[in-house]
């Protein structure tokens, strides 16, 4: 099994940063990607930033050229650096890691983490 912790979230300016963290343990054969996703009440959770085994990233249109996903392999973490946030950007935000359990799986797993909340106010 694969625990994930999130941490970085808070309360923002409008105009400020935040970094958010999400560190994976337990154990899994080789990961295929992680994800940023994000959730406002009444809204369906939708993808933030994505980077995979082979470190292509994709964003969502509105944060693009805004927030920055990079990942730590050796320990197993995940990073999404958020500038210049507006208050739109306010929600819950939750890492996804998604990974093969065994040598032989033929497809990922995917974990999410507990989610942290980002205020961003005017």
């Amino acid at each position: 099994q694969v625990q994930l912790v999130e941490s970085g979230g808070g309360l923002v300016q409008a105009g400020g940063s935040l970094r958010l963290s999400c560190a994976a343990s337990g154990r899994f054969f080789s990961l295929d990607a992680w994800g940023w996703y994000r959730q406002t009440p009444g809204l369906q959770r939708e993808l933030v930033a994505q980077i995979t085994s082979g470190a292509t990233t994709n964003y969502a249109g509105s944060v693009k050229g805004r927030f920055t996903i990079s990942r730590d392999d050796a320990k197993n973490t995940v990073y999404l650096q958020m500038d210049s946030l507006k208050p739109e950007d306010t929600a819950v935000y939750y890492c996804k890691f998604s990974a093969y359990v065994y040598t032989w799986s033929p497809l990922p797993v995917h974990y999410w983490g507990q989610g942290t909340q980002v205020t961003v106010s005017s």
